[in-house]
């Protein structure tokens, strides 16, 4: 059973690869694959638990208890609360770029790049999602990105193909600051890595690994021009009833909500899906209390309510089936004997902690990044400050933690469904995955190993 649930899944990711040959959408391929890990799972736990830390560890604390109430009421409504705050978090920031985007605010950017060079607007949009990401995170950077990018560019291969690269830049411009990505987040909240070092530390192989793509793409790949896309009648409408105000009052309100919820988490100590749900809030009363004397067919156009409708549910339910396949393989132990493993390699202390680190970041391409992390907090403990040896590189700020936030941020980036970043953008553009992998891959391989270097360069000698 324990090997079934890996074949299980790698049956999964193939059907979700093969989406546009198959035509059936990845969303409900995902949600069969983690629906079959569950099932499979109980019906193996007498086989595979007693392998598992997690249920003599929940023994522990509940003598007698069953198999079955481990896995159905403390498992999945443990994973089930960790996948709620992502959905919710993912729901609350498109709902609020979808608002912005009703209301034309992005027409006050996309406005002011003037370009259509290919190559001149993929650096500009790349070094914009770079910081951008760092500010928010990557998955609502991405949001935000692949909404403006609808109002730049009419092709959707070129739209593809730009969004594909806000992922890389997006993952990248994560992976430097503690609230840019979830396994920064989980390091800088666990004490393995402080803000100012981790800033200091990572910036420099982070924007290698935006770079060396670009300058690729920029050197290697033939040059052209984007066409913009024509305004529908239903926007052509939209432009002539929406004023200036609310065109930049939206604007100015959903940007500045979503930059509010990494402050909100660090005043508050609450989850972040609750000030994304805060901001979506404030911005739906408000909205109602702007269009109340509009007439009633255009207010209906212009308030959450109807907006919500617009919103992907498709990619939602996609983020719900791959969460719900990797919690069941976490919750089995594959990531746990997965992470034992690199462990017992055979090398040099600096050698053995980049090779761990690397390895973590190229599976975080395959499977969630969060887990992995977590496994790796879980069995390495931080070594207090004047340590000596291989302890050293597990001390706060050591070179391990530092180089796993870049690698688990940035290794995502060589599959599309490999970050929340990737998953967002496949979902809303429908990237095709071996479009992705034929495409992109290699250039994502070639910015997390450029980044990689600079970081050993930096610290490894």
């Amino acid at each position: 059973m324990f090997i079934l649930m890996v074949v299980v899944f790698i049956l999964g990711y193939t059907g979700i690869a093969l989406e546009h040959p198959l035509k059936i959408d990845k969303a409900a391929t995902a949600l069969l694959t983690g629906v079959v890990l569950w099932v499979i799972y109980i019906f193996g736990a007498e086989v595979i638990l007693p392998n598992s830390h997690y249920w003599h560890e929940w023994l522990l604390e509940n003598p007698g208890g069953s198999y079955i109430n481990f896995i159905a009421e403390n498992e999945i409504t443990h994973h089930l609360g960790e996948m709620s705050q992502i959905l919710f978090f993912l729901l609350g920031a498109m709902t609020i770029v979808e608002m912005v985007d009703t209301h034309e605010g992005f027409k006050i950017i996309t406005d002011r790049i003037k370009t259509t060079n290919k190559i001149k607007l993929l650096w500009i949009l790349s070094i914009i999602t770079f910081f951008m990401s760092a500010a928010l995170d990557n998955l609502t950077t991405t949001i935000v990105m692949v909404a403006l990018l609808r109002k730049l560019i009419a092709s959707q291969r070129d739209r593809w193909f730009m969004a594909s690269m806000v992922v890389l830049a997006a993952n990248a411009g994560g992976a430097w600051s503690p609230i840019g990505d979830v396994t920064t987040i989980m390091l800088w909240i666990g004490g393995q890595i402080t803000a100012l070092r981790i800033i200091l530390d990572v910036f420099l192989p982070s924007i290698a690994t935006m770079i060396v793509p670009l300058l690729i793409i920029t050197f290697l790949y033939p040059k052209g021009t984007v066409e913009r896309p024509e305004l529908s009648p239903k926007e052509q409408l939209s432009n002539e009833t929406i004023t200036d105000f609310e065109r930049k009052l939206m604007l100015f309100l959903g940007v500045g909500f979503l930059l509010f919820v990494p402050v909100f988490k660090t005043v508050s100590h609450l989850p972040p899906y609750l000030g994304m749900l805060f901001g979506l809030s404030i911005i739906w009363i408000t909205t109602e209390i702007l269009h109340r004397r509009r007439a009633k067919g255009m207010r209906g156009q212009l308030v959450v309510s109807r907006v919500l409708r617009k919103v992907d549910t498709p990619t939602v339910l996609f983020f719900l089936g791959i969460l719900t396949a990797v919690s069941a393989l976490q919750s089995a132990g594959h990531l746990s004997l997965l992470a034992h493993t690199l462990d017992q390699i055979n090398l040099s202390d600096v050698n053995k902690v980049y090779f761990i680190d690397l390895s973590i970041g190229l599976l975080s391409a395959i499977v969630d990044n969060v887990p992995l992390v977590a496994g790796a907090m879980g069995m390495y403990p931080v070594i207090e400050t004047g340590a000596a040896g291989y302890q050293a590189y597990f001390m706060i700020n050591g070179q391990f933690w530092e180089f796993l936030a870049y690698t688990a941020g940035t290794g995502g980036s060589i599959l599309i469904i490999g970050s929340a970043a990737g998953v967002a953008a496949m979902g809303l553009e429908k990237i095709d995955f071996i479009w992705y992998l034929k495409r992109i891959s290699l250039l994502a391989i070639a910015g997390y190993f450029g980044g990689a270097v600079v970081y050993y360069l930096m610290f490894g000698l």
